[in-house]
Parts: structure tokens; sequence; C-alpha cells
């Protein structure tokens, strides 16, 4: 080379044969010509060619120079930069240029020059093309290595080709691009920060989508260069987010960006980087923290990213960011768990943990993203989540928040639509879901409107689709009905009957429309309107549009006659979606897109519209039942046994029949149900019956054919059927047939004649029969009915016993093993009550007599004779059908004016009663006559004596029932100001006096002074005391003061002159009014009227006389520890308001009850009266299930009061309040059409929950108190009680009576049977149902009423040496029992063969 360069001094510059010099003197094109020819000489020129070199050597200096450099003609640079890149590949490893200057300027020159592989359509496109390969396969730019600005060159370099690159360039360009620029970073001793992010901004986000071919050529670039590249790229992010130092680059602020497109570049890239997130994960930044979140998120959920796997140290780190302190971040977390699920099931075990917690955060976006995620990942694929998941949804649906129970609630549904109905993922799947359907629908019971609706609308678009072709929808209709659990099934038959109720009062509102307009007319579509608006979501604005509609109405005669269509029971399910796209079409404007008004229309339309039942359907529904009895169906397949298809598919179209009845009228349903009444399944038969009561009330004219062959099949049950197949068949005769009274006395007269006590199986169904002529016919058959009660039943029947009942210590058996005599006298008992309601006066004082048998029967426990043949079991039945029979005839005013107080307080009792049963089933028919305000307000107090029932589910039974019954009034007060009149029998606070009175007359209250007996009285009083005064509407605790304070002033009204009893009002009152001090703040204030007093109860009080004596003891002072009373949210469905006047009005006179004053005072008006017992009253986060909260855990002290030094001590009164379960209240059942409550839903989806009772030596007991424990010291196994359960529940019973039989039969389709079921904080399985019938159910002989003792050790050191069996029967008192409530539908059912409770030991019985 050292001779090269001397040949270069020379100057003289040698060109290729045929090139003449090349100079400025030349024009342009000659220029190009002859430079075309040297580039072909150095193309053609090989590395070996040493003389060609040397004689070129000149030329190469030439074609270096300025003159070629920065010559203006881009031809001219372009030929001149394809020589220069010959030369350094004809020239290498040494280049024939010395000075670094000179190189730089080269090199910039063929970069400057690279910028023309941009158009790819250009006409030297290849020569560019030419100088890209030249340069990349040469690694020309390698030589630049050694000079100071290296870094400038190959930052241009780099910068030129990103730039250039588009995608109009083949792959070759693109390979020759990432060869040049690699072997820059793979052979250089280091990549400068400057040069790094020349190749890293093409990964910004902004950047790749702006260029996705430099994008592409950047990732090509880093994968090629990975092991090269990556201590530069460490460093970076080392100086950015370990150091903070952002001023190293530009790229500082998209370091998070980077840090994922690296990862998905080469995960290699980021060896070193990925510890420094696990740092940046615990910043104390809140947004550096959300973004290295954000970016985990997407770097673990990445679909092939085995980052969890590879890196479980920062895996264990991002999981704790789910338990973050700032929102944005726990958000971020949850919404990147349905990727991480979808794509990474593997994880999801590590998730649940994480999401569980997060589905009760305080935030409601971060709830709802729970539920997102969740479903997002099932519908994708149901195998991805775990049970578990599916749960957190599930609890979501009882959210506190509107928004996170409708999300959970659609996406439940669609869950249970795509795999469960659509049968996506199989058999399997389908079972894993199947509880969803209940679920849905057990959400029916909560309060909202907006839940109920929602749930409407998810019946109707997922379980079963109204848009399926007919015979497909009932199918699906009927097999999701055969397998709905109990609770389900209420729900949707009230869902089908509140639908149905609303399109009668909208039916209602078009009749008013059409009539002449009055005052009263204004009147009467306000009052309709109103109904309608309770129906509907925010009532506060929809009360307008329903005004609205109503002007609409009036005025739009289409758009009445659609709704007209739509609300008639003809209308078809493709009637009524042709009339509701017409009225929606015609209320809708093209030009306001938000329509609140029209939305409202449409809530009011989705709730009447029939979109699933038609006479069609109805058709379609009688094939798919026919198809199971003749076995054709494929109910195997879909996993429902026949005989459970048949009996559901009857009991659907019975509930079907109270609401849908014209849609049965067609020859070929009634002659299917004929069908039905011949098969030997007793349940089949009744449902058919029923269903014939509902719908044949023109099945005479209309279908003579079948009219003959019904009766006689009718009148053969009446006579020999089975007795609940009897007493339907009488129904059905008086409610089809026009002449029935030749047809009753056709089935009496034969009935009367043959009963005989020799055979008393025979008996029941004859006794049923005539009871219930007795009750529909009492004229027809007045002379031999009361020759009948007067000599048959009473001196025949129930006064003797023929038969010795088994002797036994149970106090329960099934009805399996009631004897026949017992059945018979129960049967006796009900033709006595039913006669005298069907007669409704006392004119003959039967009544009289009736009630002093009744009452006999109590005071003589269930024998009559007191002849000691009887069992206790028997004995047990007759004491609940007596009980029962009381509560029957209180209903009727004319006999409630007749029971005096004695009775009362002896009927009261039957709620304490020794056998659990007898306490159980009394107590549920109290509370249906208290719910359907057809008994009088004083029977509420009977719950008082509940407070202390030795049996925890008991009491929390009876607490749910005063809560349910309190707010019922209170909220029927609100809706009818007009009832005001009659406050004394309606409002709630008026129970006060007669809970004194009650407690007055207890037996158990012997010893006025006595300490225990006085606690026992604050116990019961604050039972009741606590739920009323949890508000204080319109001061109503100065109400309850002055009540007490009046009482105070009275005498006993039963024994006005024996001291003793005063002396015990009064002390009694003393209780009551330090309660009510201890609990209230506001109590001193005056009271707004002056209370009536009950004048039944209480003498006229005596102007003459002050009594302001303190009766109680002073060391009970320290018992009274203040504190405000909590909202007693016990349960959803006791709120439920009364949407509906009706029967509820019409029983009001039975209320009223004498007073000795006027009856109009009440301390808040009903229409000024705001707000009741609520769940949204109840103070708990956001993130809690819609639950209930213990008074005991959430009581404060009232404001400025100080605790005595005695506060702390053991007072059950005040603390032993029971726990109330977190799922929100069930509600079912109506009266009518009336909007009723539910009762068995409610018990079964929440139950309370005492503390552990606590307990002292059983002191002696009275007669009909439950025990105070489970066992008495003095029990032995020896006693028949080895091997004892704990007690089961009794079985369901399907006693669906009339309550007032012609009435209630109307209520078949929403018969409830009630179960309380212990649940602990979250609720737990119902226990004990599968062992309803199997074992009879013991309960103790009491020794006293009352609660268990007060403490364990007490209770063992009095038992003394009592063996193992004893002590167990001790805690089985307080263990967990489900209690099956009785049916909703007849009273006297009770009595029957379902009567289920315990009750109290006689005299005799306390040894």
């Amino acid at each position: 080379m050292a001779h090269s360069k001397n040949r270069a001094t020379d100057g003289k510059i040698t060109y290729p044969p045929g090139v003449k010099e090349i100079s400025d003197k030349i024009s342009k094109e000659e220029m190009v010509r002859r430079l075309k020819m040297v580039v072909k000489t150095f193309m053609d020129m090989d590395q070996d060619s040493e003389e060609e070199k040397e004689l070129y050597l000149n030329l190469a200096l030439h074609l270096a120079s300025d003159f070629f450099l920065k010559h203006p003609d881009k031809d001219v640079r372009l030929l001149v930069a394809c020589c220069l890149a010959d030369i350094f590949r004809i020239y290498a490893p040494e280049a024939p240029y010395t000075s670094p200057d000179k190189l730089k300027d080269i090199f910039m020159f063929i970069t400057r020059q690279l910028k023309g592989l941009e158009d790819t359509k250009s006409a030297q496109f290849n020569r560019y093309f030419y100088l890209l390969e030249n340069i990349a396969w040469v690694k020309s730019y390698n030589i630049c290595f050694e000079l100071e600005d290296s870094n400038e060159i190959f930052t241009q370099l780099y910068r030129t080709l990103f730039q250039v690159i588009n995608n109009g360039h083949n792959q070759k360009v693109h390979m020759h691009m990432v060869d040049l620029m690699s072997s820059i970073v793979c052979e250089g001793d280091s990549v400068s920060q400057e040069l790094l992010d020349t190749v890293l901004v093409n990964l910004v986000p902004a950047h790749k989508n702006l260029n996705k071919q430099a994008y592409d050529l950047a990732k090509a670039l880093l994968k090629r260069t990975a092991q090269a590249i990556e201590p530069y790229i460490t460093n970076f992010f080392n100086q950015v987010l370990m150091l903070g130092k952002t001023s190293v680059s530009d790229l500082s602020e998209h370091v998070f960006d980077l840090i994922l497109e690296l990862y998905n570049i080469d995960s290699h890239l980021l060896l070193s980087v990925l510890p420094q997130l696990e740092f940046k994960l615990k910043s104390n930044d809140n947004d550096e923290r959300l973004q290295v979140v954000k970016l985990l998120a997407k770097m673990f959920g990445a679909k092939d990213s085995e980052l969890a796997s590879q890196n479980k140290p920062l895996w264990q780190c991002y999981l704790g960011r789910f338990n973050d302190i700032h929102v944005p971040v726990r958000l971020e977390c949850v919404k990147f768990a349905s990727h991480c699920l979808m794509n990474h099931p593997d994880l999801a075990k590590d998730l649940t943990e994480y999401l569980k917690v997060r589905s009760h955060d305080p935030e409601e976006a971060i709830r709802h993203d729970v539920i997102v995620s969740i479903v997002t990942a099932s519908k994708k694929d149901l195998s991805l989540v775990n049970d578990h998941l599916l749960n957190f949804v599930r609890e979501r649906t009882l959210d506190k928040r509107w928004r996170v129970r409708k999300e959970a609630m659609m996406g439940l549904a669609q869950i249970y639509k795509k795999y469960a109905l659509q049968a996506e993922a199989g058999k399997e799947a389908a079972k894993q879901i199947s509880w969803i359907k209940d679920k849905l629908l057990h959400i029916y019971y909560q309060n909202s409107i907006d839940d109920r609706l929602l749930v409407e609308r998810i019946f109707a678009q997922y379980l079963v689709p109204h848009n399926l072709e007919t015979t497909e929808r009932m199918k699906c209709l009927y097999y999701l009905y055969a397998t709905l659990d109990g609770n389900a099934v209420k729900a949707l038959n009230e869902m089908w009957k509140c639908q149905n109720m609303l399109r009668h009062h909208v039916k209602d509102l078009l009749d008013l429309i059409k009539q002449p307009k009055s005052d009263s007319y204004s009147k009467a579509v306000f009052s309709k309107v109103m109904v309608i608006t309770r129906n509907l979501p925010d009532p506060g604005k929809t009360q307008d549009f329903v005004k609205k509609l109503a002007q609409v109405l009036e005025e739009d005669e289409k758009v009445r006659k659609q709704l007209e269509t739509l609300v008639s029971p003809s209308c078809s399910c493709k009637q009524a979606e042709v009339c509701v796209k017409e009225i929606t079409k015609k209320l809708g404007s093209p030009k306001q897109p938000s329509n609140p008004f029209l939305e409202m229309v449409k809530f009011l339309l989705e709730r009447i519209a029939p979109v699933h039942i038609d006479t069609e359907s109805i058709s379609a529904l009688i094939k798919q039942v026919n198809k199971s009895i003749e076995g054709t169906a494929d109910d195997e397949d879909e996993g429902v046994p026949t005989e459970q298809a048949i009996r559901a598919g009857l009991e659907l179209l019975k509930v079907l029949s109270f609401t849908h009845p014209v849609s049965f009228h067609s020859a070929e349903t009634f002659e299917s149900l004929l069908g039905c009444l011949k098969m030997d399944d007793e349940k089949v038969a009744e449902a058919a019956l029923q269903i014939f009561k509902n719908t044949g009330s023109k099945l005479e004219e209309s279908f003579p054919h079948i009219k003959s062959v019904l009766l006689s099949v009718l009148q053969h049950k009446a006579k020999k059927g089975p007795p609940r197949q009897a007493k339907y068949a009488i129904h059905c005769i008086h409610a089809m047939f026009a002449n029935r009274d030749t047809h009753f006395a056709q089935i009496f007269e034969p009935l009367h004649k043959s009963l005989d006590t020799d055979n008393m199986e025979q008996l029941i169904t004859p006794l049923t029969t005539l009871g219930h002529l007795a009750m529909l016919a009492p004229e027809q058959f007045a002379a031999p009915l009361k020759s009948l009660v007067a000599n048959f039943i009473v001196k025949d029947l129930l006064m003797n016993d023929r038969i010795p009942g088994k002797k036994t210590t149970k106090l329960w058996v099934p009805d399996d093993e009631v004897s026949p005599e017992t059945l018979a006298k129960i049967q006796g008992l009900k033709l006595m009550v039913r006669w005298l309601l069907g007669v409704k006066n006392n004119q003959s004082k039967s009544g009289n007599s009736t009630l002093r048998m009744l009452t006999a029967i109590l005071s003589s426990d269930g024998d009559l004779t007191e002849q000691g043949k009887m069992g206790k079991p028997d004995m047990s039945r007759l004491r609940l059908a007596a009980g029962c029979a009381i509560l029957r005839l209180a209903q009727e005013p004319c006999y409630h004016e007749i029971i005096t107080l004695e009775q009362y307080q002896l009927c009261a009792l039957v709620i304490n009663d020794e056998c659990y049963q007898v306490r159980q089933a009394f107590a549920q028919k109290l509370h249906k006559g208290l719910c359907r305000l057809r008994l009088p307000l004083e029977y509420l107090a009977v719950f008082t004596l509940c407070a202390k029932d030795p049996v925890k589910e008991r009491r929390a039974h009876a607490r749910q029932c005063l809560v349910k019954n309190i707010n019922l009034r209170r909220e029927y007060l609100k809706q009818h100001a007009a009832v005001s009149e009659k406050l004394i029998s309606l409002l709630p606070e008026y129970v006060v006096p007669y809970a004194i009175h009650l407690l007055v007359h207890d037996p158990d209250y012997v010893k006025v002074q006595d300490i225990e007996q006085l606690k026992d009285i604050k116990e019961a009083l604050w039972f009741v005391l606590e739920i009323l005064m949890a508000k204080n509407e319109n001061n109503s605790h100065a109400f309850i003061r002055k009540m007490v304070e009046n009482i105070k002033q009275t005498k006993d009204g039963q024994c006005p002159d024996d001291p003793k009893i005063n002396e015990k009002l009064y002390t009694v009152c003393d209780v009551a009014m330090n309660i009510v001090i201890s609990k209230s703040t506001t109590y001193s204030l005056e009271s707004p009227k002056d209370p009536v007093l009950p004048a039944r109860y209480f003498t006229q009080p005596d102007k003459n006389f002050s009594n302001t004596k303190n009766y109680l003891p002073a060391e009970m002072k320290s018992f009274f520890t203040p504190g405000k009373p909590k909202a007693a949210n016990v349960l959803g469905a006791v709120n439920k308001p009364l949407s509906a006047t009706g029967k509820l009005q019409t029983k009001l006179s039975r209320m009223e009850t004498m007073s000795n004053a006027s009856s109009n005072s009440n301390p808040s008006s009903p229409g000024r009266s705001k707000g009741r017992l609520d769940s949204a009253d109840v103070d708990h986060s956001e993130n809690e299930d819609i639950s209930m909260k213990s008074p005991s855990e959430t009581e404060k002290p009232s404001r400025g009061r100080k605790r005595g030094a005695a506060a702390n001590q053991d007072d059950k009164g005040q603390e032993s309040k029971p726990k109330r379960g977190r799922k929100k209240a069930a509600n079912t059942s109506t009266d009518d059409a009336e909007d009723q409550w539910g009762e068995d839903g409610s018990m079964a989806e929440a139950t309370m929950e005492t503390e552990d009772e606590q307990n002292s030596p059983p002191k002696k007991g009275r007669r009909g108190r439950p025990p105070k424990s489970a066992a008495s010291k003095d029990e032995t196994p020896s006693k028949g009680r080895r091997g004892r359960r704990k007690t089961a529940p009794p079985a369901d019973e399907e006693n669906e009576e009339d309550l007032e039989e012609e009435e209630d039969d109307e209520d078949d389709a929403g018969s409830e049977n009630m179960e309380v079921k212990p649940k602990g904080r979250r609720g737990r399985k119902p226990r004990g149902e599968a062992d309803t019938t199997s074992d009879s159910v013991e309960s103790t002989p009491q020794k006293r009423r009352g609660r268990p003792p007060k403490s364990q050790t007490a209770a063992k050191k009095a038992s003394g040496g009592r063996s193992r069996a004893a002590a167990n029967q001790e805690e089985e008192s307080e263990e967990e029992m489900g209690i099956a409530q009785q049916s909703e539908e007849e009273e006297d059912e009770a009595m029957d063969s379902s009567p289920k409770v315990r009750r109290k030991v006689g005299r005799r019985d306390r040894r």
C-alpha cells in the first residue's frame, strides 16, 4: 500500500479504457455516461486484481473529492456512491482513504444516497439496491469503528434505513438492511444510547402504528443482535428505572411500552430488567405502580407468555398488587384477570384467592370488573373458570350496588343459556352450572323492583327464550320447572302472579278511562296510576310518565285498542309481539333517541305482555305432559325422572291456571286433565282437580260431553277419594256447576248416614267432605249439620277415646304413624270450624260452645277426656289443631268478639308448647293470618312469648315474623291514608298494650319482684320493642312512652280488683318504660297524639289517680343498658310493600278493637310518614352483600349517656340478638292477586343466628312452656331417648287447603313451605331435609319456659353426674334444625297430617 500511496502522489488519474477525463468541464449527461463506465469497471474488479487496484488508485481518490460528494445531480451522486462502495470492496480490508474526515464525508455521502431506496418505482432503484447490497455484504461501515465520529455515522445510517423502509420493499432489501445494521452492533465495541434510541424509538406504539415496516425492521435487528445488544438495553433501563435518570434518553417516558415490546420480541433481552420491575411494583408512586401493573398485565396475560412460570417471584409480587391501596392499580389487576384466565388456565388457581378478595372490594367498579373478567372467560370456555370463581359472581348478585348486581345476573344468564340451553360444552358443563337458574330466580325475592324486572327479562330471554317456537319453548319451560328447587319454583310462581296482577291493573286503568269524567274519576285514575307506578323502576320519576301514558290512552284510541288487546286474557304471544311493536312505534320519536317516557312504557309492556303463555302454549304443554305419561318424552335425557316430570308439569299447569285461565279453554286440554284425574298418583290428581276448579267456570255450557264424565269422577272423589282430593272435588263442583245444590245433596246424604266410629280410617274422607260442604253450603244443610256437630262430632267422636295410644316419650311422630282416631278427631275439629266459618254468625251460640271445647283441649294438654289413654304424639296433634282452630275463628269478626281474654291467653301459650313441631306450625299459622291482615293486632303480641324459646331458630323465626308484620302494617298505612280511623287495629305500636297484658298474665310470672322473672319480662318486651324502636318515625318513641304511662294509670281489664295482678301490670309497665328510656334519646318529647288503649284489656283511666310509683326493684336498673336500637333488617322480604288493595281493605273490619277513646290517634300521619325499614337503611360497606347485620355488632350507646358500672353485665335483653345471614330475603306468596309476601323463600334464603345461649339451672316451670334446655338433669337414656337424632325439620307438606276455603284455593300456586335454615355468616346449605319423614322428632319435656341456662358450667353443675346422652341432648337443643313451613294455602290443613311443632307440658307432667 505504501507503493500505491506513492503512485497516488503523482497526481495522474488513470481512467478505464474508453473513458475520458471526468471533470466539471463536461456536461451532466456526458459525466453520467462516463461514470457508468467507471462503475462497470469497478463492478467487474475483484480484490485480487493488484495491478488494477494500483492503476485506479488515483481515480478512487478523485471520486472521493468534494466535487463529486457535493455534486448537485442525484444521478451523478448515485453513480459515485456505487463506485465508492465497490472501491471499499476492492481495497478491503483497508480503504484507499486515510483521512478520518474524508472517511466520515464518504460514509455520510453514501448514507445520504441510501435515501433513494424509498422510491421502489424509480428507474434507478436497482442501482440503489446494488449500493445497499454491496455495503451490507462487504460490511463497509465497519471501517468507521476507528473514527471518533463513528456514532454520528452509524446513527445517521440507522435513521436513514428506518425512514426509507416501506411496504414496497421485498425481503432482500429487508435482509440487507438487517445485515448492515447488525454487523455494526455485533462487531462494534459498544452501542451508544443515541444509536440504541434510534432502534428502540420504532417500538414505541405511536411510531409503530405510523410505520409498521420500520417496526418489523427493528424487531428483526433486535432478534439478530439480542446477545450483543442486551447489556446496553439493560443499562438503559437501569439508568431510567433504578437510578431515575430520565435525561439519558428521550425514550424514558416510553420505558414501559418498550419493555413490553422487547419482551414480545425476545424475552432474553430483558433477563436483567425484569427484577427491576419487581422493585418498581413496590414503588411509593401510585402512577408508577399503575404503569408497571399495566405492563406486567400484558406480559403475563399474553397468549404464549411463560413469564409467570419463568419468573415466579415477579408473578407473586404482581399478585400482591391485587391488594394495592390505589384503586386504579387494583382495577387494572382485575381487568387483566380475564386475559390471564383465557390464555393461561393453569394460573386460575393463583388468581382465585385474589379475585375473591376483590369481589368484596369497597369500590363498585372493581367488584363490577371482577364479574366481567370471570364471565368473559366463562363465555369463551367454561373449563377456564373453576366453581369458586363462578361463586364469586353468584355472591355479587346480592351486591349493594345495582350496576354490580345487574352485571352478575346478566353474566350468569348468558353462561346458562350458552352451556345449559344450547349445551355447547356437553352435559357435564350443563350440570356444573345447573344452579344458575335457581339462583337467578331466587333474586326475585329481593325488594328492589329493578332486580325483579331484570329477573323477568332474564327469564324471558335466557332461561326460556320467548323467541323459540311454541313446542320448543314449552318443552324448555316444562323441564326447567321440573328441575328448579322449591324456592325458585315459588319465585317463578310469584313472578307470573305479579305480572298477571299488573295486567289487571292496566286493564282496570283502561276501563276507567272509558268512563265519563268526574271528580271520582280523577281520583280513581290517580289511585290506579300510583298502583302501576309502584310496579315500575324509580317510582318517583315514573309517576309522571304513567300519568302521561294515561293521558295518551285517553286521547289516542289506536294506542288504547292495542293495549286492550295486549291485556286481554285471550291475547296470543304473536299478537302481543305485534301490539308491543305498534305501541312503541306510536309513542317513539325518531327526533328524540333518548326518550325516558318510551323507556318506561317499554318496561311496562315487558311486564304485562304474555310472551310465553297462550292457548297454543298450554296445548303444547299438555301434550308434553301426555308424552311423559305415555313414556315417549325425553325425560331421562333431560335428567328428570318421569314421575317427577309429570308432577312438575301438573304443578306448572296448576300455577298457570291461576294466571291464564282462559288459555285452558279447549276440549283437548280438558280431556287430558280428565285423564290425569284417573291416574294413581295422588299429587297429579290433586293438581288436575285444582286446574279444573280454576279454569272450568264455563265448562258446563261449552263442553257438555266433558261435564257429564267429570261430574261422576268428582262425586266419587268426594265420597271415597283421599281427603285432599275430596276437598278439591267439592270446590270443583261449587265453582263449575250451576245446580250445585243438587250435586251437594247427592254427596251429603249418603255420607251423613254412613258415618261410623267403628272404622276410623274410613271416617277421615267423609268428615273432610262434610266439613267443606258445611263451609260452602251451611244453610242448605243447617239442621243436619247442627245435629252432626253436637251428637256425632262432639259426643261420639271427641269425647271418647276408643283405642289406647302407644306409650312413648316422643312428643311427635311422622304423619304416617299418627293413629286414625286422632286424624279423625282433627277432621272433626276442622268440620266444626268450617261450619262456623260458613255460618258467619253466632246467633245459636255455637261459636261459644266450640271455643269452650277448643280451650278445654288446650287446658287438658290435648287429652279432652283426661282418661290417660292418648299417647303424647296424639295429644300434641290435638293441641295444635285446637290452637290453629282458634286462630281461624279469630279471623272472623263475629267470633273474634266472643273470644274471652282467658281463651286468647291460652291460645297464645301454644307458641310456647313443649313440642317443637307444635310451636313451629302454630307460629306459621299465626304469621300467615297476621300477614294477610286477617288476625287482629293483639295476636301479633303472641310473638313476644317466643323471646325465651330454647331453640334459637324459633326465636329467629319469630323475630322475622315481627319485622315483616310491623313493616307490612307501616307500609299499608302509607299507601292507604283513608284507613286512619282504624289505626288501633293497624298501627304496629299498638301491639305494646297487648304485649304488656299478655306478659302480666304469663303463668311463669309468679313473683312480682323476682329479678329472674323480671329479666324474662324485660327480654320479651325488648324482643318486640327493639323492632318497633328501630326507627323513630314521627316521634314514635314518645308515643310508646305515653302509651305505657297511660296504661299505668289504668287497671287490668281482666282482673280489675286483683291487687297482685295490677301490681304486675304496673311492674311490667315500668320495665317497658325503662327499656324505652335506655334505648331512646327522644322519648321525653311530646307525643304526637294521645294513644288509645283497648277497652277490653284495660279499664278507663281514673282521673283522680296518678300512679308515679316505681315498682321495679333497685337491682333491676343495672339491666337496662343504654344504646340506640338498630334497624332490624332481618330479611329483604319483610320490607316488601303491599302493592294493591283488595281483600286487605275488605278484611279491615275484622281487626277493629273496641277502644275507650277515639281511634284515630296516630303518632305518624300515614300520608306523611317517610321511609320504612329497608335494606338500604343498614349501614354497611358497599362491597358487602345486601345483608343483615346483628344489632349486637352495630349497637352504640346513646349520645350523652354514660354506661353504668353494671352495664357490661350479661344483658340478654339487649345484647343477645340474632345475627343475620348474608343473603337477602325471599318473598313469594300472594293473597289472590294481591302482592303478598313470601315466607318460605325468605326463610330458606336467609336465616338469623342468635349468639350461643347461656343457661342457669332449670327452674320449676308452668304448664305450656317449652323446655329451658334440651335435656334436664333427671332425664336418662332409659326413657326412650337412646340414639336420639338431632331435631330434624318435618316433611314438606303440600298443605294447600283454603284459608277461607274458596278464597284461598286461588293461592294454591303460591302455597309455600317455609323453612328456617340456620346459616353462618354466609349461610350454609339447609340441613335435615332428607330426614323429614324418616324418624320421629322428639321434644324434651320441659321444666320451665324460657331460654337455656345462664352458663354452660352452671348447667353442668346443676345436672351433676347425668349421662352423656342427656348432655348431648342439651347441646342439640341449640343445634341448627330445618323448619318446614305449612303451606300458605289452607289454614285447616295444619291440623291434619302436617302440623309439626313442639309444645308444653301439663302440670301432671312436671315431676
